[in-house]
């Protein structure tokens, strides 16, 4: 399935676990970036649904034009009056980039686990080793408790009634 929500799981977790450098908003950004792809593939009948974003080198250059598309949205973004829906403008271009790249790859990392059609390392290789390391449950299980790890931080974090004197 297209941009699934599975993979943000593990992006929440780092997100919350870096302190604000990797930015869950670009790592997210990412992901549905490279699974546009794949919704092309399976819409217009491909034999592949995951191709060329769903490498390593192809999903580096997605992350590039996720932090690409960020300068001028920012630029924007900061001309225009405080609002809590801005607050994403005060992110850095480096927890940005950070977020873009740990998107990008853990993407690829989980999807090649399991898809068999993906080439992760192509054009050097057209093997997949990590297909079916873990079970599809396991898998998608691995995500979840991620995810739900990363949220309740995020709230034991951001809640100060229940910081540590």
């Amino acid at each position: 399935m297209p941009i699934t929500p599975f993979h943000f799981g593990p992006g929440a977790l780092v997100a919350v676990a870096s302190r604000s450098s990797v930015s869950f908003l670009a790592f997210a950004a990412t992901n549905v970036l490279i699974d546009v792809e794949s919704l092309y593939n399976m819409v217009t009948a491909q034999p592949r649904i995951h191709t060329f974003f769903h490498t390593y080198i192809g999903s580096t250059i997605a992350a590039a034009l996720t932090v690409l598309a960020f300068l001028p949205c920012r630029w924007l973004a900061l001309k225009l009056p405080a609002s809590p829906l801005l607050g994403w403008r005060r992110l850095s271009v480096a927890a940005v980039a950070f977020g873009s790249l740990v998107g990008a790859w853990s993407h690829v990392l989980l999807d090649s686990i399991m898809h068999s059609d993906i080439t992760p390392l192509a054009p050097y290789s057209n093997a997949n080793p990590l297909y079916q390391l873990v079970s599809l449950q396991v898998l998608h299980l691995g995500c979840v408790i991620a995810g739900t790890v990363g949220v309740v931080w995020y709230l034991l974090r951001s809640n100060p009634s229940l910081e540590r004197p």
